[in-house]
């Protein structure tokens, strides 16, 4: 088995690829959605670690709502959304299977920060600043999951 931590961008791109341009932070929204509920797994099985995980699944929550907040609903672009979510989260979840929870932790801090190069990027084409300052709030976020998690599998050691 590979050392390497799994590119979820790569991972997910054919899920991503068919959705709509505009469409893309919605379905990114819902992504972080499955990300909490991850958290909230890994809370029940580290309870000493259970309050900073419940954090994190908190602000993978606050990070879908205020991008849903954000980027305003395409009605034809919803079935699309549809279409791709279960087969995304899918492969999200299984790129944890048969692997110990600190390893899980240790690509969960990956995919953190691949999650604040996407919001950085939207940030970038975003055409106004308070979107830009919105998007770049939503990327701090995902660092500071990310940054935790760090914590987390050194304490696990």
């Amino acid at each position: 088995m590979s050392d390497a931590i799994p590119n979820l961008g790569e991972l997910l791109a054919p899920y991503i690829s068919a959705i709509p341009a505009a469409a893309v932070p919605r379905f990114l929204a819902r992504l972080e959605r499955g990300a909490a509920d991850r958290y909230r797994y890994w809370a029940s099985v580290l309870p000493a670690h259970a309050p900073g995980l419940l954090e994190c699944a908190a602000r993978e929550d606050e990070i879908a709502r205020r991008a849903d907040a954000l980027f305003a609903v395409i009605a034809e672009d919803l079935p699309a959304i549809e279409a791709a979510l279960p087969q995304a989260r899918s492969t999200y979840f299984q790129i944890f299977d048969g692997l110990e929870v600190p390893r899980q932790l240790q690509i969960q801090a990956s995919a953190e920060r691949e999650g604040n190069a996407a919001w950085l990027g939207l940030a970038d084409g975003a055409g106004d600043t308070a979107a830009k300052a919105e998007l770049g709030a939503l990327a701090a976020l995902e660092i500071d999951n990310a940054e935790y998690l760090d914590q987390v599998v050194e304490a696990l050691g």
